[in-house]
């Protein structure tokens, strides 16, 4: 949590402080949110009450809607984005859902609580050319390579191949363990958000660069310490998700005529890819691991689009 955050959070009354530390036990244990989530709806939160302080609140008996309201309001006023707004409002009604819950008010205040939907704006997503460049210039080897060179060069080509191959998250592409690969069947055992397990298909080019990896690759990295971590850092340890999207968006940038985009662009331009050779919004949202239909349904905004941009260009009477 933010230094602020974590200041506003240790001001607190100590009633609001202790329903607070109730619902963020909930969010980790019961709900079993990453630690990155959790974060982020608890800094919400914390700026709700400390609100709620100003407004002569001292628990949560002093919520209400109008509180709900402004607090938004004062977001906004202060430069708030509609993704923002949406996200805050979206943490306040688990808030005050689980204050309802745990019996500690009369009713969910919450409920009424409405805030503009976010711009749905995906990244760039590649051509299917263009994702097949990034691949290739992945797996180029430099010139004067050694062994330790090319192990990394090997994990950074198999990074960029998983992505795109399976289209799972940079998270949970880390944190896959060396048997959570099925290599008869090319599947992969993925745990998602919400700690959801889904298996995940990848293709020849993928188990390719998986064998690869782990007969000349991982064993130049392991060391006594690196245990059953599929992607290794440098160091032997697990690789970090931020040095995962580092060489990503290195190896895109190092392709010309790409847009600029990283993990998250190759998982879009896997969906996107997907639904263009002819599968299913239903079997899309299972690959990608989604939770609801809804958040599927954007990728048909992208093929459609490209296939305006083609009949624009190809039909005689566009």
């Amino acid at each position: 949590m933010a230094t602020g955050s974590a200041q506003l959070r240790a001001a607190l009354p100590p009633a609001l402080a202790e329903s607070l530390d109730g619902w963020q036990e909930h969010l980790s244990l019961q709900r079993d949110l990453s630690e990155h989530t959790v974060r982020g709806y608890v800094g919400d939160v914390v700026s709700l009450l400390d609100h709620l302080v100003r407004r002569g609140g001292a628990t949560v008996a002093d919520l209400d809607l109008a509180a709900l309201r402004s607090w938004l309001a004062l977001g906004r006023t202060r430069g708030d984005s509609r993704s923002t707004t949406a996200r805050r409002a979206a943490s306040a009604r688990s808030f005050t859902a689980h204050l309802r819950r745990s019996g500690q008010t009369a009713e969910d205040v919450g409920l009424r609580l409405s805030s503009p939907k976010a711009h749905r704006t995906l990244p760039g997503v590649l051509a299917a050319d263009q994702a097949r460049a990034v691949l290739d210039h992945a797996a180029l080897p430099a010139e004067d390579e050694d062994a330790a060179g090319t192990a990394l060069r090997l994990r950074n080509a198999l990074v960029v191949e998983l992505l795109y191959a399976s289209g799972i998250r940079v998270g949970e592409l880390v944190g896959l363990d060396v048997d959570d690969v099925d290599h008869g069947r090319r599947l992969l055992r993925v745990l998602g958000k919400g700690r959801k397990e889904r298996s995940v298909p990848f293709g020849v080019p993928a188990a390719k660069a998986l064998e690869t990896w782990l007969t000349r690759g991982r064993p130049v990295l392991a060391t006594a310490t690196s245990g059953p971590a599929l992607l290794l850092g440098v160091r032997g340890g697990r690789l970090d998700p931020r040095e995962a999207r580092r060489l990503v968006h290195a190896a895109i940038a190092a392709t010309p005529g790409t847009p600029d985009t990283g993990p998250h662009g190759l998982r879009h331009s896997a969906a996107t890819h997907v639904l263009e050779g002819g599968a299913d919004l239903r079997s899309v949202q299972e690959l990608l691991g989604h939770a609801s239909l809804a958040t599927t349904q954007v990728y048909t905004h992208v093929t459609v689009e490209r296939l305006r941009a083609v009949h624009a260009r190809a039909h005689p009477r566009a």
